[in-house]
């Protein structure tokens, strides 16, 4: 009989395989597109950020003003064209303890491999930003114990983020991931930090594998895969840096069109035709289709 592995069995896996000697690459996709562009650069595991969504589907910074439909639009079509664990973003679960159950089973139902709920008040903002208020311990600890318990999937990864750095320093981090393992958090996603050594503390103190968090301009230093594997990082994640690239590319063409009133100059840093033909792989779908043209 083949064994079916789901999503979440999919990304344990590839963590416990890479283990920290190497810590497993998770990049940011906004879209179905790029998760394809991802996977056929060799990437295992993708990433949908709730800034991303925020900002590439909705034009709204990243203040906890989209829903958990807005962001499920998004795991549907990102899922429904890669088979690559894709770890998503909800914030803070999106309300009250039914929410959160919701939102798991959603969550599952969609296709994603796990999710990361953070400590956050609701009224959240970008981890990199100033002025962060976070819930007290018991709180958020209830919001684990409330998504653990929803899921049907024993293997669908719930990841406990903290932001608690930037407010009650490395130690009080600490103690707030190993009461949050207790609530049954499988891996940790501590916020903003500054150095190897922080990580490298934080590793040793905790039983489960941890995230670093590398977007750029952000208070972490944009550290090596090499130098991450040597604190005990389990995992690398990137969550905006093709969406950041990309968005400097379309305000730079946008504005030589209006200037120069043609996109001549442009064509040597535009994807070809050909490639983008090749990244949907556009011939075979065409060939099925034209297979029944004498039908009509």
């Amino acid at each position: 009989m083949t064994q079916t592995f789901t999503p979440g069995a999919i990304f344990r896996q590839l963590i416990k395989k890479n283990n920290t000697k190497k810590p497993t690459q998770i990049v940011g996709t906004i879209n179905a597109y790029t998760a394809l562009q991802a996977e056929q650069a060799g990437h295992q595991a993708l990433y949908l950020s709730g800034a991303g969504v925020s900002n590439a589907s909705y034009g709204l910074p990243d203040l906890g003003m989209t829903s958990r439909e807005d962001v499920l639009i998004d795991v549907r079509r990102i899922t429904a064209k890669t088979n690559l664990p894709l770890l998503v973003d909800i914030d803070t679960g999106w309300g009250s303890s039914l929410n959160i159950h919701r939102t798991i089973q959603d969550m599952i139902r969609a296709g994603a491999a796990g999710v990361h709920i953070e400590d956050q008040v609701t009224e959240k903002r970008c981890g990199h930003r100033p002025n962060k208020k976070i819930v007290s311990a018991q709180e958020m600890q209830a919001r684990i114990k409330a998504a653990v318990d929803a899921r049907y999937d024993a293997s669908f990864v719930i990841m406990a983020r903290t932001d608690a750095f930037s407010n009650e320093g490395l130690s009080g981090a600490i103690d707030r991931a190993n009461l949050y393992i207790e609530s049954g958090a499988d891996m940790l996603f501590p916020e903003a930090m500054h150095t190897l050594s922080q990580y490298k503390t934080f590793c040793t103190a905790v039983s489960v594998p941890v995230l670093a968090n590398l977007t750029e301009f952000g208070s972490t230093p944009l550290f090596y895969l090499n130098e991450l594997a040597s604190t005990g990082i389990s995992m690398a994640l990137y969550p905006l840096t093709a969406f950041r690239a990309m968005s400097l590319a379309s305000q730079k063409t946008y504005s030589t069109i209006f200037n120069t009133g043609s996109q001549t100059s442009l064509l040597s840093s535009l994807q070809k035709r050909e490639d983008l033909y090749k990244t949907l792989n556009y011939t075979t779908d065409e060939a099925i289709m034209d297979q029944y043209l004498h039908i009509l």
